[in-house]
């Protein structure tokens, strides 16, 4: 064979076994200037294209499986880690928290395996070993899977297992709320301390430790420096003061607190302000600022969520239920995701006496946010007027240690104690919330709530409402107390000249209501007649105001009702007739229930 051929023959047999050699492995790291496919699947996380980075990281990680050399221990790290990143925008968490845990044994192995192997001086390693994702940034998105699947321990382990000095003012923050929630308030306050260290102005870190008890004063010490050299931040040590008495129950002080930050011109028409006035108008009993202050707020911000809660309860109370329906429809359309449309939706349903559909609006609430506090109120007075008050009570103590410094919660509890005639349980709770809480106008009305029902405790009851009127002579509870109080002693004169007064600057339809009915028992039927009409002009569902004008026709004399012409005129145009023409309607209207307690 001549020596051309020869070499043709070589030639042949060296492609032959080219083409039939196993495909060598892809190179650990890409060569300089060049892009592996690592690299793109780190783009497109960074790009936010989470489904695509599913899919690929998917694939990838499979073929990993099937050939564990294909990919060096790094690079399976940053697939797990990316693929469950994926997992995690796209809500599985369970699912999320077994990748993050393949990646982090996976980081284990490569730690082990720098540690024993000698660099092999490849220098297309370096760049990519430096992009590596942080192993304590997945340790934290471990923790938030744990909390959206609610096991805040196993979410608390992770966390804590990171060294105290690599933890980052994020991390310090979820462990202050982790901490906080499951009352380990010692290590609450450190971490919510190290958050401001770092970050002097995280405002909800003042907050939560200022709901902790921590001084004022010493929170507002921790942030001097950022306010005396950054400008325009001297509001902020008045902030933490009206904040400080929010948290101490001193209501009054921490509204003109508010006010006068709220009147400072910077500051003036701030949305959160407006929300904080409002609440703190609702927990001092003044329902009408309330309601004017989350209107106010509503119109600043017409996709506001926080609080709306709160205001749909008190809109129900007032019988402006189409209102309440409104509100409810408009919250769901700007969130589903949080409780506060759920509850205004299940307040509709409470005050139209629809208890089971309240019911199952309030769980979905808890369900959503398990510390929504109006949440766990309104599914304790449905389980209460279904008749299961143990259940109740559990969902009102609930309430109490998220809020403890909130009256409408142990309101309802003592309500609960009262459904089931626990009267020295009542007492025992108001007794405590009077001695907590101080005796301001709202804890004397409680109290004396308890006192009524033992007539041993009647005198009692008739003092603590004087107390509490001569402080509040306009607190709608306490002249309903009296007002009942005074309707036992047949006292009707005394209650007419306490109901007169109490509207003279104010018009509430439980007290027309029961004004009606001391006018009736003096026979002051005509009045008593338009006292009912103005009851049902602000509250429609008020069944007891319609009522007590179907029982007012029926005691009148007949004597008296041929003396009175204008009885007469009604009569013979018909209005006795539109009223008995609306009884079947009238069984459906939502009796006016007092959610907390205010009959």
């Amino acid at each position: 064979m001549d020596p051309g051929e020869t070499a043709i023959l070589e030639s042949s047999l060296s492609i032959s076994s080219r083409l039939s050699a196993p495909p060598p492995p892809l190179p650990a790291a890409s060569l300089p200037g060049r892009m592996n496919v690592i690299d793109h699947v780190r783009d497109m996380a960074a790009a936010g294209l989470h489904s695509n980075v599913r899919l690929l990281s998917s694939l990838l990680l499979t073929m990993s499986n099937n050939n564990p050399e294909l990919f060096s221990p790094s690079q399976k790290y940053q697939l797990l880690v990316y693929h469950a990143d994926s997992l995690f925008h796209d809500k599985e968490y369970r699912n999320a928290v077994s990748k993050y845990t393949m990646a982090l044994q996976q980081k284990k192995a490569l730690s082990k395996t720098s540690k024993v192997r000698p660099s092999t001086g490849n220098s297309a390693s370096t760049p990519q070993s430096q992009c590596l994702p942080s192993e304590i940034e997945v340790k934290y998105k471990m923790a938030e899977c744990y909390t959206m699947l609610k096991q805040d321990k196993d979410a608390i382990a992770i966390l804590d297992g990171i060294p105290s000095r690599q933890r980052t003012p994020k991390i310090n923050m979820m462990l202050a709320n982790l901490y906080r929630k499951a009352g380990q308030e010692r290590p609450s306050v450190t971490s919510y301390k190290e958050v401001l260290r770092q970050c002097p102005l995280a405002l909800d870190a003042i907050l939560g430790l200022l709901s902790l008890s921590v001084k004022g004063a010493e929170v507002a010490s921790m942030t001097m420096n950022v306010i005396q050299t950054v400008p325009n931040l001297d509001w902020l040590s008045v902030w933490i003061k009206a904040y400080a008495f929010v948290h101490t129950g001193d209501n009054s002080r921490a509204i003109n607190t508010i006010c006068s930050l709220e009147k400072k011109s910077l500051l003036r028409d701030n949305v959160d302000l407006l929300g904080s006035l409002a609440d703190l108008y609702f927990r001092a009993g003044d329902n009408k600022n309330s309601v004017l202050k989350f209107e106010q707020a509503q119109m600043l911000d017409p996709y506001l969520i926080k609080g709306m809660d709160i205001y749909g309860y008190l809109l129900a109370r007032e019988g402006r239920l189409e209102d309440v329906e409104n509100l409810g429809c408009r919250l769901f359309n700007i969130s589903d995701q949080h409780a506060e449309p759920w509850v205004v939706s299940g307040c509709h349903s409470f005050y139209s006496k629809r208890y089971s559909r309240a019911l199952y609006l309030g769980a979905k609430a808890i369900q959503l946010n398990s510390n929504s506090v109006q949440a766990l109120l309104l599914k304790g007075a449905a389980l209460r007027n279904m008749g299961r008050v143990q259940e109740a009570i559990i969902h009102f103590r609930e309430a109490i240690r998220l809020a403890p410094c909130r009256l409408d919660c142990y309101e309802g509890l003592i309500e609960c104690y009262l459904a089931s005639n626990s009267i020295r349980e009542a007492m025992v709770m108001a007794n405590n919330v009077y001695k907590t809480l101080g005796a301001n106008a709202q804890t004397l009305t409680l109290l004396a709530t308890v006192c009524l029902e033992d007539p041993v405790t009647q005198e009692k009851a008739k003092t603590l409402l004087d107390k509490a009127l001569n402080q509040r002579p306009d607190y709608i509870k306490a002249v309903v107390k009296k007002a009942e109080l005074l309707s036992r002693e047949q006292k009707y004169e005394d209650g007419i000249a306490l109901l007169r007064n109490a509207l003279a600057n104010q018009s509430d339809c439980v007290l027309h209501r029961i004004l009606g009915d001391f006018l009736v028992a003096v026979n002051e039927y005509q009045e008593a007649m338009d006292q009912y009409s103005i009851a049902l002009s602000l509250d429609p569902n008020d069944q007891k105001s319609l009522e007590g004008m179907q029982k007012m026709e029926k005691e009148e004399s007949p004597t008296d009702a041929t003396q009175e012409e204008d009885v007469d005129d009604m009569e013979g145009s018909g209005e006795e007739g539109d009223l008995e023409g609306s009884d079947s309607e009238a069984a459906q209207w939502a009796d006016q229930e007092q959610w907390f307690g205010m009959q």
